[in-house]
C-alpha cells in the first residue's frame, strides 16, 4: 500500500507477534506433571489440551495468497469474497500482504491468549487441589473442598471468552499507544481461525 503507513504496519506487524511469542512461552512453562493417579483429572486435562493447542497454532503454516485458476475473478475479488467483515469494517482496504499478516498474526496472538488464561486457570486449579491434598491422597473430608477447586476451574473457564479477549487487546493496545488503523474486528478475525484450523 502505497499511503505513507507501511512503517506503521510494519511496527504493529512486530509489536502482534512479539506478544504471541510471549504468550507461547508462557505457555510452554506450564507443564502438568501429574501422578498417575491424577493422570485424567479435569485442570490436568485442560493443561494437556492447552500444551497440544498451542503447539498447534505454532505449527499452522502462514497461508500465502494463491493466484486465482485461469479464467476465475481476480484474486482481490475472492479475497474481498472470503473476508467481506474485513473489508467491511475498513471500506479502503485491501487485503494487501500487510493486511493479511495483521490478520494472520492477531488471529495467532487471540488464539495463544485464549490458550494461556485457559492454562492459567487450570494451573491455579492444580495450586489449589495440591494445598488441599498437600501431597497426599484424596480424604473422604476433602471432597467438598476439591469439588469447589473443579467448580472453581470451571467458572473460570466459562469467563474466558472471545469478546473478553478481544476487548483486553483493544484497550492495552490503545493505552499503549499502539496504530491500530489496520487491526481487524473480532468477526473477522474469527472467520480467520475458521477458515485456517490448527
Amino acid at each position: 500500500m502505497a499511503d505513507g503507513f507501511n512503517e506503521a504496519r510494519a511496527l504493529r506487524i512486530t509489536e502482534i507477534m512479539i506478544e504471541f511469542q510471549s504468550l507461547q512461552r508462557r505457555i510452554a512453562e506450564y507443564a502438568p506433571n501429574p501422578s498417575p493417579d491424577e493422570y485424567f483429572e479435569e485442570g490436568y486435562e485442560v493443561l494437556r489440551q492447552c500444551r497440544a493447542e498451542a503447539l498447534a497454532v505454532l505449527v499452522v503454516p502462514y497461508p500465502e495468497q494463491s493466484p486465482a485458476p485461469s479464467g476465475s475473478a481476480d484474486p482481490e475479488k475472492l479475497q474481498l469474497q472470503r473476508y467481506p467483515n474485513y473489508h467491511f469494517h475498513f471500506p479502503n482496504a485491501s487485503l494487501s500482504s500487510h493486511a493479511r499478516i495483521i490478520l494472520d498474526a492477531s488471529a495467532r496472538r487471540f488464539q495463544s491468549k485464549k490458550i494461556y488464561l485457559r492454562a492459567v486457570a487450570a494451573v491455579r486449579w492444580s495450586n489449589a487441589r495440591n494445598s488441599i491434598l498437600q501431597s497426599g491422597r484424596p480424604l473422604q473430608q476433602q471432597t467438598v473442598s476439591l469439588q469447589q477447586v473443579n467448580t472453581n476451574l470451571r467458572t473460570e473457564l466459562a469467563a474466558v471468552t472471545d469478546a473478553r479477549i478481544f476487548n483486553e487487546f483493544r484497550q492495552t493496545d490503545s493505552q499503549a499507544g499502539y496504530w491500530l488503523q489496520d487491526d481487524p474486528p473480532l468477526a473477522t478475525i474469527l472467520n480467520w481461525i475458521r477458515s485456517h484450523p490448527a
